[in-house]
């Protein structure tokens, strides 16, 4: 495997995100994210609010 991460890496590529972004731009993210996944997991299962008519 030609690309191995080891802890050092990861948080070199953690801080230069924080940089890019800021810490409160990556909280945002991180929601967006979950609400994205929130949604597509409702959507596979057939259950969510537009269902309920």
């Amino acid at each position: 495997m030609p690309f191995r991460l080891g802890p050092t890496e990861l948080i070199i590529i953690f801080a230069i995100v924080v940089l890019l972004f800021g810490v409160g731009r990556i909280g945002q993210i991180a929601r967006e994210l979950g609400k994205g996944v929130r949604s597509f997991r409702e959507g596979l299962s057939g259950t969510g609010e537009t269902d309920k008519n």
